[in-house]
């Protein structure tokens, strides 16, 4: 190995800075013990440092003693966990993002306005369980793909509109939605889907880097759907790509007959990470040249929730 380019844009975007700095300034209003459901954002690093400064982990509010404070994370949660929550008389801080937010809104709004609501999503993600926990049951099908849009049946007599979980494939979301169109010409909802700003950024950087290297690499958490899908990208670049936790999961196999190297994260991904494994490639390779690839800067920031505003 010779070269390594570095992706810029790559790790946190808003939503997941947004949702730490909840939990932290929390930790600092409130003291410990603070309480999240679920994985505040899907980064093992980042929950376990949260847990060394007391955060506690639940899978479900009613683990949490009465009249504590919880925090929901940023992938959003179902309507029933709000309620369940104020039923424990607990103090609620919602660390969702607001672009998942965004899309709770929307469907929503096509329910009040009596249509049916397509999701596009993946099954068991948390994104996706809080989005079709908007809604009563039923008022939700969820899609994955072009095949499940062929197979689709819906509600006869019913208007229909689409919303997308936030952290697809930029070109996978958009055949998806054209076979929608296709099938129901009358169908609505925004053209590139509900992707956020940090997916699409964060793909197209990947892509023009997989021209440049012999190999992709991507710092992320398996469970992370962001970090999953820039790893694909490479793939279907048809370079070899590795989506790694961290520096531990490196194996100099991988290196044989490499030059180049691209390296880029996931959303959740600390920045700390990211240079864990430029350090442990210097270490192996020595000198190798490092290039900056910038696709664009982002400035994108959202307000900590009112309870935490200095």
């Amino acid at each position: 190995m010779k070269k390594l380019v570095l992706a810029t844009p790559r790790g946190f975007c808003a939503g997941v800075d947004r949702a730490i700095h909840v939990v932290e300034k929390a930790i600092e209003k409130f003291g410990t013990p603070i309480y999240v459901r679920h994985e505040i954002v899907h980064n093992r690093f980042v929950v376990e440092t949260l847990k060394s400064k007391g955060v506690i982990f639940v899978d479900e509010v009613d683990e949490v003693p009465e009249g504590s404070v919880v925090i929901f994370s940023a992938h959003g949660v179902a309507e029933k966990i709000y309620a369940d929550a104020e039923a424990r008389y607990l103090k609620v801080l919602d660390a969702s993002c607001p672009l998942v937010l965004r899309v709770h809104y929307s469907a929503k709004r096509h329910y009040n306005a009596g249509r049916h609501i397509i999701l596009i999503g993946h099954a068991g993600h948390a994104e996706v369980e809080g989005t079709l926990g908007q809604l009563p049951e039923g008022s939700i099908t969820l899609i994955r793909n072009e095949s499940d849009v062929k197979n689709l049946q819906v509600p006869a007599g019913k208007e229909l509109a689409y919303i997308t979980q936030t952290t697809l494939s930029v070109a996978e979301t958009r055949k998806i939605i054209e076979a929608l169109k296709a099938k129901f010409p009358g169908i609505i909802g925004p053209d590139a889907g509900d992707l956020c700003y940090a997916t699409g950024n964060r793909q197209s950087a990947v892509l023009d880097l997989c021209s440049k290297v012999d190999m992709l690499l991507v710092v992320g958490a398996k469970n992370s759907s962001n970090s999953s899908r820039l790893m694909e990208l490479g793939l279907e670049q048809g370079i070899p790509s590795h989506l790694i936790d961290s520096v531990d999961d490196l194996d100099m196999a991988w290196f044989d007959d490499i030059e180049t190297v691209g390296l880029s994260s996931g959303a959740s991904a600390p920045e700390v990470l990211v240079q864990e494994v430029v350090d442990w490639l210097k270490a192996k390779f020595g000198s190798i040249e490092i290039e900056n690839f910038v696709k664009l800067v982002e400035s994108t920031k959202f307000n900590l929730p009112k309870e935490l505003q200095d």
